[in-house]
């Protein structure tokens, strides 16, 4: 199956080794992964802070690219996806161009591990890991697109991968986009009693689909002297035997 990857900001600016993990993990599943060229912003972060026509026009412009090949796009994050998939089509619903092909495009968008599970039905993605980790359900996957079962199947599948149950585990980090800046000193006392939960599960790894969440919970771990990393799930599901040694 022909997949378009949408790589969404942060990770092409700050994490690219998961775009490509996600792309590694795809094409070992059999699918082939088309990276469109010039892909932006999908406007998330405009239409979070209540610049309507700002992010309009983003998602036009990001609707309009996806639209060019008619195969699914497939996100490694749960936000951008729930941008894609419910607010994008409202934000141009009145648009006779825009519109229908906003629609089009939301109707075959789906998050990483949605798309794997869901769609392909794998959960076995031949990946291995001697090591420990606790895993963190990002609030838009897990709100917006009702992702909760899908990465825990996919990780319950990795070999040598013990998988440990995190208390709280449903509520949010603390990151919330903006959230983090306008509302800080909240933003950070909800990541702190998050990251006490992460820290008693004794893992050594972190693991969420959203970077937006790994990047706020690494730096609350890093500042606490924590040995505790953060990962994205595609890089958990790219890794094999071959990398252990």
């Amino acid at each position: 199956m022909r997949v378009q990857l949408l790589a969404t900001c942060l990770v092409d600016t700050l994490y690219p080794r998961v775009g490509l993990a996600a792309a590694t993990v795809l094409e070992r599943v059999g699918c082939e992964v088309y990276v469109p060229e010039r892909q932006t912003c999908c406007g998330q972060p405009a239409f979070n802070g209540g610049f309507a026509d700002e992010a309009r026009s983003i998602a036009r412009y990001t609707v309009g690219l996806l639209s060019q090949d008619e195969a699914p796009v497939v996100v490694p994050s749960g936000s951008c996806t729930d941008m894609l998939v419910h607010h994008a089509p409202a934000l141009l619903a009145d648009d006779p161009v825009a519109g229908p092909q906003a629609r089009a495009v939301a109707a075959r968008t789906y998050e990483f591990s949605q798309f794997l599970v869901d769609v392909l039905k794998r959960t076995d993605c031949g990946a291995c890991l001697h090591d420990s980790a606790t895993f963190h359900p990002s609030c838009h996957g897990l709100r917006g697109l009702g992702i909760n079962h899908q990465p825990r199947a996919l990780l319950e599948h990795v070999e040598g991968l013990e998988l440990k149950p995190l208390a709280e585990a449903e509520t949010c980090c603390g990151f919330g986009g903006l959230f983090a800046v306008k509302m800080g000193e909240v933003s950070s006392t909800m990541m702190h009693r998050k990251l006490g939960h992460v820290e008693a599960t004794g893992a050594s790894l972190l693991i969420a689909g959203d970077v937006s969440c790994l990047a706020h919970m690494g730096g609350g771990l890093h500042r606490r002297g924590s040995t505790i990393e953060v990962r994205h799930l595609a890089e958990i599901l790219a890794a094999t035997e071959a990398d252990q040694g």
